[in-house]
Formats: C-alpha cells, structure tokens, sequence
C-alpha cells in the first residue's frame, strides 16, 4: 500500500483525534492500531475502519512501520518506547512524558543510540492562534515583550462526578492541574519567550473528589527576562461559546502593546498608547469539529510531512527536558514556600 504506515497505541478517549488526523493526511496509506482491550479495538475498526492488534509486537510485526503515534499513559511510555526504536523511525508520544525526569532521560539516551526520532505530542503549540502568536512575536511587532499572563477557566472540575464522563483518570492523579495541563504552557511559553531559568508555585486542591491540585498559579522567569504567569482553576469559566477551544484567555504585554487572545481563538493586537484593539488574521484555519482548533491535525501533518519529505521536527524529546525540569520545580517550588532556580 502506497504512503506513510502509522501505528496508534493506546485508544482511549483522545485517541479519536489522532485516528481522524491520520486518516485525513493523504501522505498516510495504512494505519494500524493496539490496544489490550477487545472494545476499544472494535471501536477503532467500526469507527475508522482500521487494523487493530491486541499485542505492540503483532501490530509493528505485521506492518513496515514509519510512524509510532503512543497515545497511553506515561508509566507505559518507557516500555512501549523501547519495543517501537528502529532507526530512522518517528515516534510520537503524549504528555506528560514518562514517569519521571530519569526516566525522561534514560529514554532520550536510548533513541540518541539506535538513531529513533521522538517527538513529545504539545498539541498546544499547534493551536492556531497560538501559531499565529509565536508568527507575531516572532516577526518583532512587539518589540521587548515584559510579562504574559493566560487564565485558564476551563470549567470542567465542578461537583462529585468531575471528568468521569471524558476522562476519568484525572480524578486519581495526584498531580493534576501543572502535571497534566500547565505542562502545555511551560511548553508554550518557553517557545514563545525562551528558556525557563526560575520557577515558583502555589497550588490548591477545590474539588475534594480529585487527588490533586485543580488551582492555582505558576510563575515562570525566561532568560531574556520575560515573566510569565499560568493562572489555573479547573472549576471557573471564561467568555467563549466552547470552553475546550482554547480553555482561557491570554494577554502578553510588550514594548510596542498589548496582544490578547479570547476564548472565542481570536488574536488582537492593541499598540501602546492607543484605545482601539485590532485583529490579528489566524495563520491557519479553525476545525471547531475537533479538539483545540484542528491542533492534533496539525502536529500529526508536521511529523508526517517530516517523515514523508525530510522536514526538520518541532519539540523532539532532548528538547522536552526542560519542560519536565521545570514542571518538577513547580512542585517543589509548591512544597517548599521558594523560588527554583533552573
């Protein structure tokens, strides 16, 4: 079969998005899935209309495999890891990555040998208007960028039943809201604004019926001298008509004015000085159909273009480091009462 073979591990809910990216590239001719329950796999087939194996081996035996798409939780990462590395190979693997930073790193040593790409899935950097965001800063319109500040309001963890619907595995992690979703804009901001150097946190528990923090605040010093500020509560909400699009709101205040994103994915862009904000045009289209704007679309049509054409890749593993460091220092930051320093 002509094109790209893709090989999904993992179907649990968010695996519908990578199916459907997949399916949709044209650079993709044969995908192949795993997963250990029987449900799931009839699920992929009859929904997608793919291969699906119980077992890694059977699945990456029995197809010519390019790319490894690990959508499973992170204790299963450094395994599923070392049965896929083949050299020349892309794998792509969701966050949070591994269990923890030794972990991490065992891993990168491990690829770095064999000669396997690994590229982590921060499909938020992949959101429109946040490409559009990194195109403005990147193009110098807001000359020395001093602070940024993005509210998340998701409003999702309210009442006893919190994500049993959609994900329920939120509800007993004790690490909740910088493990599992700040880690995106430690990711986001170190690409907007350059490395993180210090980091402090102060986080809370809400819902008595999770495990972990569901607010909070951290606050992140770069090397250039940005600040920047993650303010999350899982419980509160904010102006949009879909609070998973974009899951809060953004300012970045600069030199030459203020950039604001809503919860509608819209960018604008006031100059210092002025009363009238005006709208930055997005540099790719919004799929409100799927999740955070077609973002899991986007990052899969990055790697199969870098698989198929030669690309160079975004956000690989050795890269990732760093967000792990500093999503560690927020915890120990949240322990101790002090500022980390990186």
């Amino acid at each position: 079969m002509a094109g790209l073979t893709v090989a999904v591990i993992g179907l649990g809910y968010f695996s519908q998005f990578h199916l459907q990216a997949w399916q949709d590239d044209p650079r993709v001719g044969r995908i192949v899935t795993t997963d250990v329950s029987k449900t799931r796999r009839e699920w992929a087939r009859q929904s997608f209309g793919v291969e699906a194996f119980e077992s890694v081996a059977t699945a990456l035996g029995d197809a010519d495999v390019d790319i490894v798409d690990i959508v499973a939780p992170p204790h299963a990462h450094a395994e599923l890891i070392e049965t896929c590395l083949r050299p020349g190979r892309i794998i792509v693997c969701q966050k949070p990555f591994c269990t923890s930073l030794a972990e991490a790193e065992a891993v990168v040593t491990q690829a770095a040998k064999v000669g396997c790409k690994i590229v982590i899935h921060e499909n938020f950097r992949f959101q429109p208007w946040h490409r559009t965001i990194k195109a403005f800063l990147d193009a110098g319109k807001m000359g020395d960028v001093y602070q940024c500040r993005f509210n998340l309001r998701p409003g999702d963890g309210r009442g006893g039943d919190a994500y049993l619907e959609r994900q329920p595995a939120f509800r007993d992690m004790p690490r909740l809201l910088i493990h599992e979703t700040g880690v995106h804009f430690v990711d986001l901001f170190q690409w907007f604004f350059g490395p993180v150097t210090a980091v402090y946190a102060d986080l809370a528990q809400i819902n008595p019926a999770l495990k972990g923090e569901d607010a909070g605040q951290l606050s992140l010093t770069h090397a250039g001298g940005t600040r920047s500020l993650f303010d999350g509560n899982r419980l509160m909400d904010h102006v949009t008509d879909n609070p998973r699009r974009t899951m809060g709101e953004m300012w970045i205040e600069g030199e030459a004015g203020t950039l604001t994103l809503t919860g509608l994915g819209q960018v604008f862009f006031r100059k210092f000085g002025t009363q009238e904000a005006f709208a930055v045009p997005l540099v790719a289209d919004i799929d409100d159909a799927s999740f955070g704007g077609g973002c899991v679309a986007y990052l899969c049509q990055h790697v199969a273009f870098a698989a198929a054409q030669g690309g160079a890749l975004e956000n690989e593993v050795q890269d990732y480091l760093s967000v792990i460091r500093a999503t560690e220092a927020a915890y120990e930051s949240h322990a101790t009462g002090r500022k980390i320093q990186l």
